[in-house]
Formats: structure tokens, C-alpha cells, sequence
């Protein structure tokens, strides 16, 4: 997989750089993308080349799960919390450059200034809502079936490892 974050510096050849529909041939369906990242997983065991196979998620839901309630004191807390790193990392950078040898006073004026930030800013933010926003929840995208593709020069193979590996060790012999 290429991302941002794959240590990538440039996309594949393959992977376009406009969204587009995707291509190839079905050779699998699962239920979740953990057992069609399994597939992939035992496609690449029996040295198939995944490079010519994609998983598509089909039938795409956003799943909001609550996790609690808001109230003044979750906020405020919060606010102060992530306030308090910020100001944390900004005094330390200021202490890095501090002339002063040792002192911990950056340190400690980038502490408070963050945390009274932080109470500030989430206060007015949860005040704006005026209770509207009573939930705290955690917002995740997933998908009702994941679709394994594989391009057509391959794709038959690939359907017929997927069906051994359906059949299970005992069921068919190679």
C-alpha cells in the first residue's frame, strides 16, 4: 500500500493520481477487511503478484459510535490537557534556545500560557454550541463488503488460490 505515510516519496505507476473507478475482475468477497487483507495475505505467500489486485470497499456507511457525554468539566479538562502539551512543547523549544543555562522558566510560562489557551479556546468552542453538542463520539468510515479485483491476466488464478484457500488445508490437495 502507498500513502503519504508509506515512506513512498512518489506515487506507483499504477495507482492513479485523479479518483477513478477501479478495474479488474472480482475474484473474492469478504465480509470485513480483515479477512480480505488475509486473502491478500495468503495470495502473496503463494507468490502471486498482488500488485495486480485491488480491494474495493463497497457499500461505504459512516459509523458515528458515541463514547460518552460532554459536560463542562469533560471539556474544560480536555481543553486544558491538550493546551497544557502544547505549551509544554513550545516552552521546551524556547528552552532549547534560552540563553540562560538550565532554567526552567520557558518551560513553565509555556505550561501555564498553553493550559489557560487551551481552557479559553475549548470554553468558547463548547459555549458556541449553547448544548446543542451534549455527545462525544468517535466518527469512522467502513464498508458493508470488501471486493478483491484482480486484472484479467490473472484474475483466474487468483480466484482459484482464493477457493483453496476457502476449502481449508484438509479440503483439496495442490
Amino acid at each position: 500500500m502507498s500513502g503519504s505515510f508509506s515512506g513512498q516519496s512518489r506515487p506507483s505507476p499504477r495507482v492513479p493520481r485523479l479518483p477513478t473507478p477501479p478495474t479488474g475482475w472480482p475474484i473474492g468477497s469478504y465480509d470485513t477487511y480483515e479477512e480480505a487483507h488475509k486473502a491478500l495475505e495468503y495470495l502473496a505467500d503463494k507468490d502471486f503478484p498482488v500488485q495486480d489486485v485491488t480491494v474495493v470497499g463497497v457499500d461505504l456507511m459512516l459509523v458515528e459510535r458515541v463514547v460518552g457525554r460532554l459536560t463542562w468539566s469533560k471539556v474544560l479538562g480536555s481543553g486544558a490537557v491538550s493546551g497544557a502539551w502544547f505549551g509544554l512543547f513550545v516552552g521546551l523549544l524556547l528552552g532549547l534556545f534560552s540563553t540562560q543555562s538550565a532554567s526552567l522558566v520557558p518551560i513553565v510560562v509555556g505550561l501555564v500560557t498553553g493550559t489557560l489557551f487551551g481552557l479559553v479556546f475549548a470554553a468558547v468552542g463548547y459555549a458556541s454550541t449553547r448544548g446543542n453538542r451534549q455527545i462525544a463520539s468517535a466518527s469512522q468510515l467502513v464498508a458493508g463488503r470488501y471486493d478483491v479485483l484482480c486484472q484479467p491476466r490473472n484474475a483466474e488464478q487468483g480466484r482459484d488460490l482464493l477457493a483453496k484457500q476457502a476449502i481449508g488445508p484438509g479440503g483439496a490437495t495442490a
